[in-house]
């Protein structure tokens, strides 16, 4: 028999591999499927666990736990029949659900550059002005300033989540707990006009090595958690992502330009 679960707790690849290694040590579970995104585990069992068991024995392996999904306990041949006698309804449900999962999932960063996007047309109207420079660097110390907060709220589990994908964070774990303060410096710095022809440097440099380990990571097809709004919020390594990075480091290179 088959269950599906929510899994709580996890961040990385390891947390996905320490729940799995968990839930194989039980006799009674044959195989155990692990997704990071979405954080689900299918598990396949000769007599049912119950879900207090099941938990008990992550517990030991980390702060991880289980949660019933709805229609958890349908048997597979059940679904193999609804599948095939609704075989097109299922498939529009699919797409539909596909169509509409793309702005749920990136609901957050899609709002953070709406609100910044706000930020920097109403600075336009009232200055009277248009200066790409000083908008430039109020967007990026904008964008900084965010994203570091997020990623703040859970110092631990970004870095361990960054470390599943950064060039450097996989090498040198400690870069996962000072990335979040080398935005928090770049945010301040656009937004107060400290050292800015330093500060495009840096940020040309430190975006662009954060753009690589993005590439390899979509170019590679793996499901990762995108670590850019930190442990908060349950976001896949994707093409959004990468435009994320990409804009940072176009923006500082025609900031040196100018």
């Amino acid at each position: 028999m088959k269950h599906t679960y929510s899994i709580n707790g996890m961040t990385c690849n390891n947390c996905a591999d320490k729940v799995k290694s968990a839930l194989l040590d039980l006799n009674e579970i044959l195989n155990a499927e692990i997704s990071l995104i979405p954080p689900k585990a299918v598990i396949t069992m000769n007599e049912h666990i119950p879900l207090a068991i099941l938990n008990k024995a992550l517990a030991k392996s980390g702060n991880y736990t289980l949660s019933e999904n709805e229609f958890n306990h349908i048997s597979e041949n059940k679904i193999a029949v609804q599948h095939l006698s609704n075989k097109q309804i299922i498939s529009d449900v699919k797409y539909s659900e596909e169509k509409q999962s793309f702005f749920k999932t990136y609901k957050p960063v899609l709002l953070v550059f709406i609100y910044l996007f706000i930020t920097v047309t109403l600075s336009i109207i009232l200055s009277q002005s248009f200066d790409i420079m000083a908008l430039m660097q109020l967007f990026m110390g904008g964008f900084f300033l965010v994203f570091s907060f997020f990623k703040m709220l859970d110092l631990k589990g970004f870095a361990y989540s960054y470390m599943s994908y950064d060039i450097i964070a996989k090498k040198w774990l400690p870069w996962g707990y000072i990335y979040p303060f080398v935005e928090l410096l770049l945010g301040l710095s656009f937004l107060f006009h400290v050292m800015i022809n330093e500060i495009i440097i840096v940020t040309l440099i430190v975006m662009s090595l954060s753009s690589i380990g993005v590439i390899k990571s979509v170019i590679s097809g793996k499901k990762i958690q995108c670590a850019c709004l930190g442990t908060v919020f349950n976001l896949p390594v994707s093409n959004i992502t990468l435009i994320e990075d990409l804009l940072m480091v176009i923006m500082s290179a025609i900031m040196l330009i100018i």
